[in-house]
């Protein structure tokens, strides 16, 4: 190969690399776009304007090696007490990580909420909410969910009320925004690419790590 031929073919090459870059970047764009398009009208920062539904959702988030709370997760915590305690929904349901022995963001969670005083009938735990696409899955498929309350902050709201529409289950979202966040520039930037699995997951009807027999919310 001639050194002309060469030199355009690493032309041709970082032609097509660049293009394929840009096109990505307008599809991530534009995906992101429409999901938060799509959920924006079921999105409340205040209780008073929420409306009702059956459960509240809590989405886990970490826990520490002392078995308590990350910030995120308790301003998830307190939230969907509020919205308990305010009558906007009569049931909690807990989906949390706990994959390993030592790891339990469930078991954490409902430790605080009964020492809160909650009722423990009103209480309902999942222990396979890997990721928000499963906790929603299995909220429908194991939990028979017909409508929620999702408590969480602001950044992840549009993509849990993208999956839940999605599954048919009919879904608002309250923010858990309580305080600043360390760090919470990583998750923003880390919902970027989320969005893009949670498209994948509603389009190929993919299926959770776990499902089971129905336990039913009434």
């Amino acid at each position: 190969m001639t050194k002309k031929r060469k030199k355009n073919f690493f032309n041709k090459i970082f032609i097509f690399c660049s293009l394929v870059l840009l096109f990505s970047l307008i599809a991530i764009f534009f995906l992101n776009w429409y999901i938060e398009h799509q959920t924006a009208h079921y999105i409340y920062t205040h209780l008073s304007q929420l409306p009702s539904s059956q459960t509240v959702l809590i989405l886990g988030a970490s826990v520490y090696r002392n078995k308590t709370m990350s910030e995120v997760l308790k301003d998830r915590v307190d939230t969907a007490i509020a919205v308990y305690q305010s009558g906007k929904a009569q049931k909690i349901l807990v989906s949390g990580d706990n994959r390993e022995k030592n790891y339990n963001e469930t078991a954490t969670i409902n430790r605080y909420l009964l020492e809160k005083g909650i009722n423990p009938n009103d209480i309902f735990l999942d222990y396979a909410g890997f990721d928000t696409y499963d906790s929603l899955y299995r909220a429908r498929d194991i939990f028979q969910v017909k409508s929620l309350i999702i408590s969480t902050q602001a950044f992840h709201l549009p993509r849990a009320l993208f999956i839940a529409h999605h599954l048919g289950i009919k879904a608002y979202g309250i923010t858990a925004d309580r305080k600043t966040y360390a760090n919470i520039e990583f998750s923003i930037g880390r919902e970027v690419l989320a969005r893009l699995k949670a498209c994948f997951d509603v389009f190929f009807h993919s299926l959770p790590a776990y499902l089971g027999e129905p336990m039913p919310i009434p």
